[in-house]
């Protein structure tokens, strides 16, 4: 059978969450229906999987969802959107305290705190959010067993450190429109950020693949030729200056894991207290006694990153309502920010 051409795209903020199979059907191909095609091309697919694919609308001909009996032609673009995320089987449900901000039968709308993962991975197999999501629903259908309870699933995701708002869809058909949205950069992302320095320009927009480090794989880096990675976007606009550390508001045009981290620091201006991407020592100013002490103070009010995720807006999956959320600047951020505040407004005094 001739060899298609087809490409993989991530959806998600973050690695291996939600992912895009683009295909276009050769001349030589002949009519074949569209679950048995796809089980040919896709590693461990199922014909189940595929057909419920299909059904969620998952599944694209094109630019149309099919049926199952449909049969593939020569020149037919198909895009599959396919989750990485693991079943809810897989999922131990934990009871803990969620910012729940919004919740109805399709979606659920979270306000993540700084220091929670958000799903199960490698080292980290219990205590996320995902584990208090999945307890959360058991709650509301006790008569189910665990193996029975509501599919639920990522369409993205934030950082361990970074706090905000992420969207979790609580059917199959929520979760492939909202993925659609976020592969079509339609969905609404502001974030506020501290980073170093003072950012010269007042608005900018900053472009350059992201991907893995080549020698330090926990780490992703900028490639501005564009020669590794995804590409990426963000979009900047300075808020309020502090001399040495300046706030800014992050708008994400696409979605890579530590997008925003590796972009501010590409520029110049890493993020504050960031231990990964070298924001945790004095990037800007002099290392003298009394200001290192301000600073080693600020590090103990804000142990993270400081970067939150204010604002979110998408269509709903189902009603097709515009919505928008917002969420106040977590408390180490706001004390932070308050620090540098009157630290430059002093400066600023003693200077006149």
């Amino acid at each position: 059978m001739p060899d298609d051409n087809n490409e993989f795209d991530e959806v998600a903020e973050g690695e291996h969450l939600y992912e895009r199979l683009s295909l276009e059907i050769d001349g030589g191909q002949e009519p074949l229906r569209i679950d048995k095609f796809l089980m040919s091309r896709i590693e461990g697919a199922t014909r189940n999987k595929i057909q419920q694919a299909i059904l969620n609308e998952m599944v694209y001909v094109n630019d149309k969802p099919v049926r199952p009996n449909y049969k593939v032609k020569p020149g037919d673009k198909l895009v599959v959107y396919e989750s990485r995320n693991p079943e809810i089987s897989d999922i131990i449900p934990e009871e803990m305290a969620l910012d729940i901000v919004y919740e109805d039968d399709d979606i659920i709308v979270v306000n993540k705190p700084a220091g929670m993962v958000v799903h199960p991975g490698s080292g980290n197999y219990s205590g996320t959010l995902i584990n208090g999501i999945a307890w959360h629903l058991q709650q509301q259908h006790p008569e189910l067993d665990e193996d029975l309870l509501p599919r639920f699933g990522m369409v993205h995701r934030i950082d361990k450190n970074t706090s905000g708002l992420l969207v979790l869809a609580k059917t199959s058909t929520a979760m492939s429109h909202l993925a659609k949205q976020f592969y079509n950069h339609s969905v609404h992302r502001r974030y506020i950020a501290l980073v170093w320095g003072d950012v010269e320009n007042e608005a900018g927009t900053i472009t350059g693949h992201v991907g893995r480090h080549q020698r330090f794989r926990k780490l992703f880096t900028t490639y501005p030729e564009g020669d590794y990675g995804k590409e990426a976007i963000t979009h900047y606009k300075v808020l309020e200056r502090f001399n040495y550390v300046t706030l800014v508001e992050c708008r994400l045009e696409t979605g890579r894991t530590h997008q925003i981290r590796v972009h501010m620091q590409y520029i110049g201006h890493p993020l504050f207290n960031d231990d990964f991407y070298g924001g945790d020592t004095i990037v800007k100013g002099t290392v003298f006694t009394k200001y290192k002490q301000f600073v080693d103070n600020c590090f103990e009010l804000c142990r993270r990153q400081a970067l939150h995720a204010k604002e979110l807006g998408f269509v709903h999956p189902v009603s097709g309502q515009q919505f928008f959320f917002e969420t106040a600047l977590p408390e180490d951020m706001a004390a932070v920010i308050e620090k540098w505040r009157r630290y430059s407004n002093s400066r600023k005094t003693n200077n006149e």
